[in-house]
């Protein structure tokens, strides 16, 4: 259980780096570069992996399609949180859990029971109530759709790191630094497009912030796979317990700590994504 608190810490932390960004000034295109340097260091520490594990790397378009996602989706989960705060952008992120089951259901056939699917309708009443705003000011423009894209996009990303989990060319450890590499490589197309284009100036405050951000990002991932491997006959214990962890953690941070403000039918979504993920994650369903 030690494992998955630390995960889910690590987890909020990533979401809070991001909205303290905006209040020192932070370039996050650059941080998010470097964020995934970091990582690729921290994960060649870690797993420690065999030069021949890349040589076999298959040149696969699953790969390919993560190396773009994950540095666009950090993005838009950087403006979901500066737009709307952490308490929506976090649901949103673990709502994104109801795409891969879609898909699981469309594209590979499982049989879904009728208690799995009342949870997915419930999700989706939760992502409408969580987004529910009385009003709209006028400086708030399309920040709604912050949000929309971080549901979609990690709804997109949980599903193809559910087709790496087949590929068994490589370990698969060493397919997330292929990814990382590649989700590095992208970014700074990104950060070379600022430079030449926008004019901007590589800042080390980004450099460093992007290798803290790296630091949580990275040990995320490690503490939830430890977490799984500790307790491996109980994968939907895990899941949930993350999932409803980051929830809770995260609106009380963004409730209390950024005075983030929510209207009752925005609580009503919070409790609604509490129960949908529970019935979802229940072993029964």
């Amino acid at each position: 259980m030690i494992f998955l608190l630390i995960s889910i810490c690590c987890s909020v932390t990533v979401a809070i780096l991001l909205k303290l960004a905006k209040r020192y000034k932070i370039n996050i295109t650059q941080a998010v570069t470097w964020n995934y340097f970091f990582a690729i260091i921290l994960s060649v520490a870690f797993y420690k992996p065999a030069l021949s594990d890349f040589s076999n790397a298959p040149i696969n378009w699953v790969y390919i399609g993560l190396g773009v996602l994950l540095p666009v989706v950090f993005l838009f989960l950087a403006g979901s949180v500066r737009s709307i705060g952490i308490v929506k952008t976090d649901i949103a992120q673990r709502l994104s859990l109801f795409i891969p089951l879609l898909a699981s259901y469309f594209l590979f056939k499982e049989n879904f029971s009728v208690t799995k699917i009342t949870g997915l309708a419930i999700g989706f009443v939760a992502i409408f109530l969580t987004l529910h705003r009385k009003t709209v000011q006028k400086n708030e423009g399309l920040n709604w759709l912050y949000p929309v894209f971080v549901f979609l996009g990690f709804g997109v990303i949980d599903t193809l790191f559910k087709k790496v989990a087949q590929i068994k060319d490589i370990p698969y450890t060493s397919s997330l630094i292929v990814i990382f590499i590649l989700a590095f490589f992208i970014s700074l197309f990104a950060i070379l497009y600022l430079l030449v284009v926008k004019k901007r100036k590589l800042e080390l405050v980004n450099f460093f912030c992007g290798c803290i951000l790296g630091f949580f990002n990275f040990f995320n991932i490690l503490f939830y796979l430890k977490a799984h491997r500790a307790m491996a006959d109980n994968p939907s214990v895990v899941f949930a317990a993350m999932n409803i962890g980051v929830i809770i953690l995260g609106s009380l941070v963004g409730i209390f700590i950024f005075k983030e403000k929510l209207n009752k039918w925005n609580y009503w979504g919070l409790f609604l994504a509490l129960v949908a993920i529970i019935i979802i994650t229940n072993p029964f369903s």
